[in-house]
């Protein structure tokens, strides 16, 4: 049985706008994967996918938050990028890469108006990326912002835990 996070989360599996977002993420990273995520303390799950390497994902799926980034994204509400996790220090013994198969990640928090954290921008691929460019990042930024706006403008939106995040 789906719960109201959830099917508040799933409700964005169909947006149009979003769905355009996805995609232009896709071709400017030339990932694979690409999602709008709800990400709470307890819970990473799936609003809307782009799902072009059959990771399997589908709105309102779900993921262990404690087996992701984006759990890290939530505590810090900074952006994750990674052109090759085999070459990153800091990530490569993460276990999300090697749970997910993935070896380029970026993410970006998702800031309501009101400064409330909501979930993330993400995307994964199974090859390295060249991502920590400098246009890459800012550009990135647009499309989550432009995500938190299309989900302030949605009436089913209440977030369990507000938490404001300084930017």
């Amino acid at each position: 049985m789906i719960d109201e996070l959830a099917a508040d989360a799933a409700r964005f599996g169909d947006d149009d706008e979003i769905r355009r977002i996805l995609e232009e993420v896709a071709a400017l990273t030339r990932m694979g994967f690409v999602a709008v995520a709800r990400v709470t303390e307890a819970r990473w799950i799936a609003c809307q996918v782009l799902d072009q390497i059959d990771f399997g994902m589908s709105p309102g799926d779900e993921l262990r938050i404690s087996t992701t980034i984006c759990n890290d994204i939530r505590e810090s509400g900074n952006a994750v990028v990674i052109d090759d996790v085999s070459a990153d220090p800091r990530w490569n013994s993460h276990p999300a890469p090697a749970l997910y198969g993935f070896k380029s990640y970026v993410s970006l928090p998702i800031i309501l108006p009101d400064g409330t954290f909501f979930g993330t921008l993400c995307a994964i691929d199974p090859h390295p990326r060249k991502l920590a460019r400098a246009d890459m990042v800012p550009t990135l930024k647009q499309f989550a912002d432009r995500v938190a706006s299309i989900v302030s403008q949605c009436p089913a939106i209440h977030p369990q835990t507000p938490r404001t995040i300084s930017t």
